[in-house]
């Protein structure tokens, strides 16, 4: 008998496996019993406790695995514009996937025509997703063309979004979360697919696990008695979110030093995201040709007719070139790309040296008086649309939301961007305002005299709405190019030459068991 179960565990596991392996979700149960108690899993006899048999995160559509390390962030170039805001420091990330290429603009079009179709008694909601195609204007210059013609022409298909603020990238970016996330759930038969979404019966995956979507239940899962159920994340069928990289994620995986490191050893460091400090292919059958799209010089966006170096102006399909080591196309020029980060320039000696990031604000879910979620319907107290138009029941979390946060030692409040850089602990005068904002008479970041809590004007052109981006793009100089360097700009503004890509975090094993 003992040989038979052995058996039968086997072929349970050679199943998971193949599901893994065919891009299916594992759901098969796990059969063995509790390492804490000993009763069973998955037994309604022994409490009908349900644990699944999880192999390991699966790879969302055109993500690629960054398996994470420590590396020496910052800048590698002289600091030729002495911003001084990119000082080195020693760093590890987390493991996590990222997209092979920029968001393209056929990416983007699926996005506008999904929110046109489902939104349709709220056409604010496709004007707010909409990029600006002005970002093409220039006063003197003729780019009338890409006003017209670069987001919807076919010919543009694969070339990276643009005039895309990073506000807008946040929303595509949940926008995939949900459609990915619904797609996973239909493959694995616990939902059955519906193209008649509209308004606010559409699938959202946070009130899907809440329990709020009211969805079409297929008989993928089963309970231990047999019923069908919702998926929970404790089935590991649906990925973690889709989001914009951290500074340190996406500078990480721009340099991808997993090619010159053996063992525990960086044999040599690089500028670029390739070897070496020179801009083109040292191969014999493509010498000479840049590895980057980039401005060579002044009025020099493509080179010579009959020898196109970059063979881009203005951008590339987001494909060209050479992938980096992780398998990344164009971390060096094309579109400069947005992450997640809010700029201070002292981050870099501030931030945490286990995933660096500024930007936090704690959220959590909103519940009524009985402590039940508030119903993704209602639009009034807590409830709110974001530009996108999906409801979420995420707010920010303040001390009056939470009273345990006094007793914390982690975090005193929800927003913690101006931590150590612009809150009362790093204020340099009696004036600045405090906490809670009623007192003294400036704030230390003050865009134009915006606030309209201040009676001063313009202490600063950084505000807690300024974000980074990074990479170059098809108008800068080379460098831009280099992982180290970074600009930026307010949240709500896009340009020609900025684009995004996607990233994910990655649950479990660092780097697979595989």
């Amino acid at each position: 008998m003992k040989v038979k179960t052995n058996l039968w565990l086997i072929a349970t596991l050679a199943f998971a496996l193949f599901l893994s392996s065919c891009g299916g979700s594992a759901i098969t149960p796990r059969m063995d019993n509790s390492s804490a108690t000993g009763w069973a899993y998955n037994d309604p006899d022994w409490g009908g406790f349900e644990v699944v048999q999880y192999v390991e995160q699966e790879a969302g559509p055109n993500l690629t695995l960054i398996e994470g390390g420590v590396f020496t962030m910052g800048s590698v170039e002289q600091d030729v514009m002495y911003d001084w805001n990119s000082m080195r420091q020693r760093v590890t990330i987390s493991s996590y996937y990222m997209d092979m290429t920029e968001v393209t603009n056929l990416n983007y079009l699926e996005y506008l025509h999904w929110i046109a179709k489902v939104y349709v008694e709220y056409p604010e909601i496709y004007q707010n997703a909409l990029p600006d195609t002005l970002v093409w204007r220039d006063r003197l210059a003729y780019n009338e063309p890409f006003v017209d013609f670069y987001l919807r022409h076919p010919a543009f298909q694969d070339y990276p979004v643009v005039g895309v603020s990073w506000e807008q990238a946040n929303d595509y970016s949940d926008w995939r979360t949900d459609r990915v996330n619904e797609k996973l759930l239909v493959d694995a038969g616990v939902l059955e697919i519906d193209a008649t979404q509209m308004g606010g019966n559409t699938f959202n995956t946070d009130a899907y696990l809440a329990g709020q979507y009211a969805g079409a239940m297929g008989d993928g899962l089963q309970d231990a008695n047999g019923n069908p159920r919702n998926a929970r994340v404790e089935d590991g069928i649906m990925l973690p979110r889709y989001r914009l990289p951290t500074e340190a994620e996406w500078e990480y995986a721009a340099l991808a030093l997993i090619g010159n490191s053996e063992t525990e050893r960086i044999s040599s460091y690089r500028f670029y995201p390739w070897d070496g400090h020179g801009l083109r292919n040292p191969d014999r059958q493509t010498r000479g040709v840049f590895m980057a799209n980039f401005a060579r010089g002044r009025g020099d966006y493509m080179g010579v007719a009959g020898y196109l170096n970059d063979n881009a102006a203005p951008t590339a399909p987001v494909n060209s070139y050479w992938p980096n080591d992780y398998g990344l196309y164009c971390m060096a020029g094309n579109v400069n790309e947005w992450v997640l980060d809010a700029y201070r320039s002292l981050s870099s000696v501030d931030v945490d040296d286990f995933n660096p990031y500024r930007g936090n604000i704690f959220t959590t879910l909103v519940r009524n008086q009985d402590g039940s979620l508030v119903d993704k319907n209602d639009t009034t107290g807590a409830m709110y649309y974001r530009q996108m138009g999906q409801t979420h029941w995420m707010s920010n979390l303040t001390p009056a939301d939470v009273e345990d946060e006094l007793d914390r030692d982690n975090y005193k409040s929800a927003d913690n961007i101006n931590y150590h850089d612009g809150d009362v602990r790093s204020t340099l005068g009696p004036n600045w305002l405090d906490d809670d904002g009623q007192t003294g008479s400036q704030r230390m970041y003050n865009y134009n005299g915006s606030d309209a809590t201040t009676n001063s004007g313009a202490t600063s052109l950084v505000t807690d709405e300024v974000r980074i981006f990074k990479g170059g793009g098809w108008k800068d100089r080379a460098y831009w190019l280099v992982p180290g360097t970074k600009r930026y700009l307010d949240q709500t503004k896009s340009s020609s030459d900025i684009g995004f890509r996607c990233a994910m975090i990655r649950v479990g094993s660092p780097g697979g068991f595989q």
